[in-house]
């Protein structure tokens, strides 16, 4: 497939990009960061967003979605990146409407989806339990109890999880912290008897949580996918979110350099612009290629995901690596080339990098990846 977007794609882009920057633009962090807001986004800009569609984009349309596929959700969360929107989008639209639409039932669909693509439920997704993306390493006991199960453990950097009406939880039925096989995934009601959430604010301005699970009861009907063999669901789930987080890191480079370049263009120095310096242009030039191959990479990841989507891992860690190590590289390159400006609250290059950072680690670091790519293709 072309790595093109099409006429209503680009059209998607198109209006995206103007919303966001009227409705969000890195003064809108800045404001949620000041006044230490406690949900860490609007609720007002998250409506709009669902009356717009965006909310429900990977959402068939037989549940009130715009079924715009994984290619459409890419394309929102890089223009999001591009102004630092906070929202809950990658949780519960990208993240917990894909687990329900793979692997919910027809009950858990119609509920689920519906209200996600109406703005109406917050979604979280608990996977991690220490300071590094390990899925595999859960320890979580869920222990059968009755016709159930009672959930107990300690979940990490949830995000949004402190405003999360719903949780999907991973779980381990059967096996040791270690093994893909044994885990199972349980939707669970973020109000019920034994959940505890502890928000995280993050070095990002956008806010986690630590949650704690004592006891949690959760009934047969509270079970995503398959019971023991959750994990190969659970990897689905967080390659959509991998390839979410890429198109918003590969957003966020590409504002770094444009607001680098035009400083470029401005500041003068020995009488003359400092963009006119060689040095200067070579760096330039080069991270302008990376940003270039960044965007296919990531295209083609969201490509898989809709035409793919059981066999999408590869192109997804790929992207999540490379994407992760390149808008880095432009964060830093941004702070560099603006001198000490660039170390300045005053100015808006701070928060690309911290974002970018935060970004990069989630869901797995350019080293996790390395290690899946060699694992998934049996080197």
């Amino acid at each position: 497939m072309p790595l093109v977007l099409t006429e209503e794609q680009e059209m998607l882009r198109d209006s995206a990009q103007g919303f966001l920057q009227e409705k969000a633009p890195v003064a809108a962090l800045r404001k949620l960061r000041d006044t230490n807001d406690p949900d860490g986004f609007s609720r007002d800009l998250w409506k709009e967003m669902a009356e717009m569609g965006w909310a429900g984009i990977i959402v068939d349309e037989d549940y009130g979605g715009s079924g715009f596929g994984f290619v459409g959700a890419g394309v929102l969360a890089e223009e999001m990146g591009r102004t630092l929107t906070a929202s809950p989008y990658l949780s519960t639209s990208i993240l917990a409407a894909t687990a329900l639409k793979k692997l919910g039932s027809d009950a858990q669909r119609q509920e689920g989806l519906s209200k996600i693509a109406a703005g109406e439920l917050l979604y979280a997704l608990a996977v991690d339990e220490g300071a590094k993306h390990g899925p595999a390493k859960t320890a979580m006991a869920a222990e059968k109890h009755g016709n159930g199960f009672k959930l107990s453990g300690d979940k990490t950097f949830v995000a949004d999880g402190h405003v999360a009406d719903k949780i999907i939880v991973a779980a381990r039925t059967a096996g040791a912290a270690g093994e893909e096989k044994g885990l199972t995934l349980f939707l669970v009601d973020s109000k019920s008897k034994g959940v505890d959430v502890d928000r995280t604010q993050m070095v990002d301005s956008r806010n986690a949580a630590r949650i704690r699970f004592d006891g949690v009861e959760a009934t047969g009907d509270d079970v995503l996918g398959d019971v023991d063999g959750g994990y190969a669901g659970l990897e689905g789930v967080l390659n959509a979110g991998r390839a979410g987080l890429a198109a918003e890191m590969s957003g966020a480079a590409q504002a770094a350099f444009k607001m680098t370049v035009d400083y470029l263009k401005e500041r003068k120095q020995f009488g003359m612009e400092i963009g006119a310096f060689q040095a200067l242009q070579h760096r330039a030039a080069h991270l302008y290629s990376e940003i270039e191959l960044a965007k296919s990479v990531t295209l083609k990841a969201l490509q898989e995901l809709d035409e793919n989507y059981g066999v999408a891992g590869a192109i997804c860690s790929l992207a999540k690596a490379k994407v992760g190590e390149v808008a880095k590289l432009a964060s830093q390159e941004a702070v560099q080339m603006h001198g000490g400006i660039g170390m300045t609250d005053e100015y808006d290059i701070g928060f690309y990098m911290k974002r970018i950072r935060v970004a990069q680690e989630m869901f797995g670091d350019q080293a996790f990846h390395g290690d899946r790519i060699a694992r998934l293709r049996g080197y």
